[in-house]
């Protein structure tokens, strides 16, 4: 895949300065805080708009190719022929190239959405593509309960925006083996997913082997996204939707939610967690 910077003007930093005044112990005072930007970020593939996104502005590439996966637009990075990022007064514009064969593919069930910020269904034409089947993950991979507690206080130390901001969401990637492997950060709980199974499967990271860790609530996109890239566990430190449980229990997902220091809730596919559950006497 070929990756080009176009255009004279330059991506915005992910987070800025601005002034404020803060009230403290009863006094009001001038003071400055970092928050992060937040830009609109179009999607073109072969010249079409597909969607326009508010984001933060960075990690364009693992956007790209994480969103044009979970779309169901490519199978891997190796099907986007080239990426152009065009940097304009108005935001950020990813130029998307597809092969031939997935470009018609594409134009048969090209559509239109535009996502603001914490929307990431807005404007999608039809019910059935909303509630679109994710694919079955069938891996069988088992995580001790302390893998859970593990993997989830790591992510926070991954969360390099959000200290200086506190106001963005993180997903990140997290195995055994390795530990914390990826964290991507966004205003957006949907961009920043994305933009880790983007990393993820540029670095033909296996998913199999790991969990998906999340800030935000599970909602049912998530686990589409999730389903798309094979993880078996998605934990997440919010509570789950309903519809969020439905899918994980249809898809063969487990998901961990709720997460709280040593605590946590797994609703769907409980074989996946090693630990020894309480008996509870109705």
């Amino acid at each position: 895949m070929n990756e080009d910077l176009m255009g004279d003007e330059q991506p915005p930093p992910p987070s800025l300065n601005v002034l404020c005044l803060a009230w403290r112990s009863g006094e009001m005072s001038a003071s400055a805080r970092a928050v992060p930007e937040e830009t609109a970020i179009a999607f073109t593939f072969n010249g079409t708009t597909h969607a326009v996104m508010m984001a933060t502005p960075a990690d364009f590439e693992d956007f790209a190719v994480g969103f044009a996966l979970t779309e169901g637009l490519i199978e891997g990075p190796s099907e986007i022929v080239s990426l152009e990022i065009v940097a304009t007064p108005l935001g950020i514009e990813l130029r998307i190239w597809l092969p031939e064969e997935r470009a018609k593919s594409y134009a048969a069930r090209r559509r239109s959405m535009a996502g603001p910020t914490g929307c990431g269904l807005c404007g999608i034409e039809s019910l059935e593509e909303a509630t679109r089947p994710a694919p079955f993950v069938s891996n069988a991979s088992r995580f001790d309960s302390g893998a859970i507690v593990e993997a989830m206080a790591s992510l926070p130390v991954g969360q390099k925006l959000n200290d200086q901001t506190r106001a963005v969401h993180g997903a990140g990637f997290w195995t055994p083996a390795r530990g914390l492997v990826a964290v991507r950060e966004d205003v957006g709980r949907h961009n920043a997913l994305d933009k880790l199974i983007g990393a993820l499967v540029r670095g033909d990271n296996a998913a199999a082997h790991g969990l998906v860790l999340l800030t935000s609530r599970v909602s049912i996109e998530l686990i589409q996204k999730a389903a798309r890239l094979g993880v078996p566990v998605v934990a997440a430190v919010s509570a789950p939707t309903a519809a969020g449980v439905r899918l994980a229990e249809a898809c063969g997902i487990t998901l961990v939610a709720v997460t709280r220091g040593q605590d946590f809730e797994v609703f769907t596919h409980h074989q996946r967690i090693i630990g020894r559950a309480a008996h509870h006497v109705a």
